[in-house]
């Protein structure tokens, strides 16, 4: 059914008009919440409050744009919303805090950061981005990408994400973000500067197994089975020599093997005995992981 046939129905009430008007949108503009907030449970509740306002906002849409970017500017805004609530984030607690652990590289802005469950990745169609995007549907969902998003200011953050994640004409954007073209691109200036400081050049990272292959199961494998034994070497062997580590919410992170196997060393010596559990669809979703850990007599997360 055509657009414009779902676009009267929906406006007349019709709910299910409206859902095949707006569905085939639903998990990139959940991907999009979540590149903006950092945390898959925000970027649902992100997600749910853009399909209310879009119900109830039908009447007011004038077709100057597709559905799809005015979905996207109800998404943006209501992203920007949530990111000045200064209750969204659940506090640090002070036991969390190791004793005498390694000098971090660097004392996290955003220990909340959880990756984006791949199960859900593959129901977001590659087709979407526009030809002035930058960057590959893998690396901008990567967690190295979505840690440096957020030590952007909110504005920049949301210009970058539109202009080089998505392909948005800067004219686009500046609707979708009810502002100018210059400010789009001033924001997307800067906003770039600060991410070539914070992630390597594209030639100099390792690109991952290709997601369901035989390479990326063997690599599963070995981790969950050193993670199991408390094998820190065979944990650290499956790691690149500049790897990050972090244990949300301890706000510490590592660079590199050596100082990552020290860190982990604390975790373990800890920890009672350890068990990685698979993860169904749904709790992939709430935990950002295809695996739960269990460490008995154990306060630190390590997911």
């Amino acid at each position: 059914m055509v657009t414009s046939e779902l676009l009267a129905r929906a406006r007349q009430g019709d709910g299910d008009a409206f859902e095949a008007l707006v569905d085939r949108y639903r998990r990139e503009l959940h991907v999009h919440c979540y590149r903006i907030l950092g945390w898959a449970t925000d970027a649902e509740d992100a997600l749910q409050e853009t399909m209310m306002a879009a119900w109830q906002g039908l009447g007011d849409f004038e077709e100057r744009s597709s559905v799809r970017t005015w979905l996207y500017r109800i998404a943006t805004n209501r992203s920007l919303n949530a990111l000045r609530s200064v209750s969204r984030r659940p506090a640090m607690e002070p036991s969390l805090v190791w004793a005498n652990p390694p000098t971090p590289a660097r004392v996290s802005d955003v220990p909340w950061l959880e990756p984006y469950p791949d199960v859900l990745l593959d129901q977001v169609a590659d087709a979407e981005a526009g030809p002035e995007a930058r960057y590959e549907r893998s690396e901008a969902i990567s967690l190295a990408f979505i840690t440096a998003l957020q030590l952007l200011p909110s504005r920049q953050r949301a210009a970058l994400v539109l202009r080089d994640v998505l392909g948005f004409h800067a004219s686009e954007a500046a609707r979708i973000l009810e502002t100018t073209t210059a400010s789009v691109t001033g924001a997307l200036q800067r906003a770039r500067a600060t991410l070539q400081q914070n992630l390597p050049p594209v030639g100099h990272r390792e690109r991952p197994p290709v997601p369901g292959s035989p390479a990326e199961a063997a690599l599963v494998s070995r981790l969950v089975a050193a993670f199991v034994d408390g094998d820190i070497d065979g944990i650290v062997v499956v790691m690149t020599e500049d790897v990050w580590l972090s244990m949300p919410s301890v706000p510490f992170e590592y660079q590199g093997r050596d100082v990552a196997a020290q860190a982990l060393s604390i975790v373990f010596g800890r920890a009672g005995r350890t068990a990685l559990s698979p993860l169904g669809r749904t709790d992939s979703l709430r935990s950002g992981s295809m695996y739960a850990t269990r460490m008995s007599n154990c306060s630190t997360p390590t997911g």
